[in-house]
């Protein structure tokens, strides 16, 4: 395992190195164009989760076009890029691939015009509206300059494309697939996640938890079905999940601790056929967050108290109780985080440098970190000023992540994510 020097100061490490403090900068400025350019293609042409082969192979030429040795379909359509350069660390950069079921309603002249036929057999519009195109390039920029600037830099660059992160399964299919036995195992791992509300030139980063556990739970009600005019020859299963939906919010306020960041949100619920018609079941479908595992395990068997205590209150059968362990919390390792925060610092100034609040969003980047590997996540502005400017004086708030009408201003948001990503593995690379 490979630690960083406490006698290499990143001081000294830029003095040891002339003018790398601008050399970023003004390859980037050589080179963006081209980069903004890849940029449109990617999310012009998106596709769902596990279904990223044409995204994937694009991917793959770029990085094979800097001499990395690449490998893809691990863990579906995931690649995995070695840029080997000497003895040292092994540094692993990550983006993901897939896009999302969103019509684009942006009107930007490349657009997605996409639309495929989604599981269920629907017709479905595919955006990326979650920056995933952005990471993609973001990724192809950092692999040119590091291959183009060898002698600044010594150790194993491993870059990974990764499939379906928008349904929290891509990290695993790449664990489950060996990613860790069948390539090197990094001594550190860094990505950034575009931030639609941050201004571009900046970016955001945390310690600690950044991100939740994500969990779904899928509750179903057996009662006695029966006439709506007969209600007392009948267990009414929608009157029982009334109740439990009320119940279930006092697991937050009355159980878990004040402190404990928790989330519990009934999104759907089905139940009933007809207006006079009392139905057999009802269905719950619930997102649970939370960031230590002890919650975590507190909210899961609270929920199924709650549900079970529902059912018993009104004599009906026990509840079926479905809980899916999606996406685990996202820890940013400290040490790992205030070197990459030092260098960015260095590289973008440190009015740029935010402390960004956590969330109670996921991201399977976590998994690469329960994995044993020290990650460390961060957050990239994406809109430039003069637009979140004038979306608060017209008393709005920018389209969130997932939005139809998100977009992100691509130039300054690659300019900044290159020049800090390029930072940060400049600095983990020169770890001894």
């Amino acid at each position: 395992m490979w630690k960083f020097s406490a006698g290499l100061t990143l001081l000294a490490w830029c003095s040891a190195l002339p003018a790398m403090g601008n050399e970023p900068k003004a390859w980037m400025v050589e080179h963006i164009d081209s980069l903004v350019e890849l940029y449109q293609q990617f999310h012009a042409h998106p596709e769902l989760s596990f279904e990223e082969e044409g995204t994937a192979n694009r991917l793959a030429a770029e990085l094979r076009s800097v001499g990395a040795e690449v490998t893809q379909n691990v863990g579906g359509h995931g690649i995995v890029a070695i840029l080997r350069n000497g003895e040292g660390p092994t540094l692993m950069l990550r983006t993901d691939l897939d896009a999302l079921p969103v019509v684009e309603q942006t009107g930007l002249p490349y657009a997605s015009q996409v639309r495929v036929t989604d599981q269920r057999g629907a017709t479905v519009g595919v955006m990326h509206a979650c920056g995933h195109d952005v990471h993609m390039t973001n990724l192809v920029g950092v692999a040119r300059y590091l291959s183009a600037t060898k002698s600044a830099w010594r150790g194993t660059l491993m870059m990974i494309g990764q499939p379906a992160e928008e349904r929290g399964e891509g990290a695993k299919a790449m664990l489950d697939d060996g990613l860790f036995r069948r390539f090197p195992k990094p001594d550190f791992a860094i990505a950034l996640h575009v931030d639609a509300a941050l201004e571009t030139g900046k970016v955001g980063y945390r310690a600690g938890y950044s991100l939740a556990n994500v969990d779904s739970v899928d509750i179903k009600i057996h009662g006695r079905g029966g006439h709506g005019a007969y209600p007392h020859t009948t267990i009414d299963p929608i009157v029982i999940a009334a109740r439990l939906v009320l119940d279930l919010q006092t697991i937050v306020s009355r159980e878990v601790k004040p402190i404990e960041p928790s989330v519990i949100t009934v999104g759907a619920i089905h139940g009933g056929t007809k207006h006079n018609v009392i139905g057999d079941t009802c269905e719950l479908q619930i997102t649970v967050r939370s960031y230590s595992q002890e919650v975590r395990r507190q909210l899961h068997d609270a929920i199924r108290r709650k549900a079970k205590a529902a059912t018993d209150s009104s004599g009906a059968p026990g509840p079926e109780v479905e809980i899916s362990e999606g996406t685990p919390s996202l820890w940013n390792d400290p040490e790992l985080g205030e070197r990459v925060a030092q260098a960015f610092r260095a590289e973008i100034g440190d009015d740029n440098v935010t402390s960004a609040e956590p969330s109670m969003g996921g991201e399977d980047f976590s998994r690469y970190g329960l994995a044993g590997v020290p990650i460390m996540m961060y957050r990239l502005g994406s809109v430039n000023g003069d637009r979140l400017a004038k979306l608060s004086a017209d008393g709005a708030t920018p389209p969130s992540l997932h939005s139809p009408f998100y977009y992100p201003d691509a130039k300054p948001a690659l300019m900044t994510g290159c020049r800090t990503m390029i930072a940060a593995a400049l600095t983990v690379l020169q770890s001894q």
